[in-house]
């Protein structure tokens, strides 16, 4: 028995496109997010989709509301443990002025490590990690075969992801889809990082910290 795993992040929203930090906090699909996001449902309509989680926030229900339109009788279930980083203080702020306090390439690792304290305001790195993971061991648990879609967020999605595969952490477009395989002993491969099938390439995505390896018991 085989567990297809497909991981969506959310399409293109409002403080993606003005490069606004946005992890607790919420923003609309913008027009070309949601144009986006039926591009990759039609992608994925022939998936035989046995059942479909999504992170509570706005942005990442909507696009599953639109994937799912093409799976009438897959209903959708919503896990806080999906929703993505908290940055705390800096929630809708420019990304530069993160970037200017602590770079990302700094900050990425400490969190994935789970030894980030937090930015103010914010979510520790290990409490992070480990809420990512246990949506995940939840989501398998449940569905010991078949295919189920997931979708979450950037860091959210490509932390778990980074625990599966030896390249690390692969920064994953809007709307772009990502595929795992588990098998009936708990071996996971990942078949696909970040297939852009909207085409929007990387201007909401945050650039991946060079090296950056995040072991599995992390």
């Amino acid at each position: 028995m085989t567990l297809t795993l497909t991981l969506v992040r959310h399409g293109q929203t409002h403080f993606n496109a003005r490069q606004l930090l946005q992890g607790s906090c919420d923003s609309p699909l913008t027009r070309t997010g949601r144009d986006g996001v039926r591009v990759t449902a039609r992608h994925l309509a022939p998936a035989p989709f046995a059942a479909a989680y999504s992170s509570p926030s706005g942005r990442a229900v909507a696009t599953a509301v639109e994937i799912l339109r093409h799976h009438p009788d897959v209903r959708l279930h919503t896990d806080p443990d999906l929703h993505e980083y908290d940055f705390g203080t800096f929630e809708r702020r420019p990304e530069r002025e993160l970037e200017a306090v602590e770079p990302w390439s700094e900050l990425v690792p400490a969190v994935l490590a789970g030894r980030h304290p937090g930015l103010p305001g914010g979510e520790h790195g290990a409490d992070f990690m480990a809420r990512t993971r246990r949506a995940f061991a939840r989501i398998v648990d449940a569905h010991p075969s078949g295919e189920v879609l997931v979708v979450g967020h950037g860091l959210t999605l490509g932390a778990w992801l980074s625990t599966l595969d030896a390249r690390g952490l692969v920064a994953l477009p809007n709307a772009s889809v990502s595929t795992v395989r588990i098998e009936a002993d708990g071996t996971a491969r990942v078949v696909s990082v970040g297939v852009d099938v909207a085409g929007h390439g990387l201007l909401a995505a945050r650039p991946v910290p060079a090296d950056l390896r995040v072991p599995a018991s992390a």
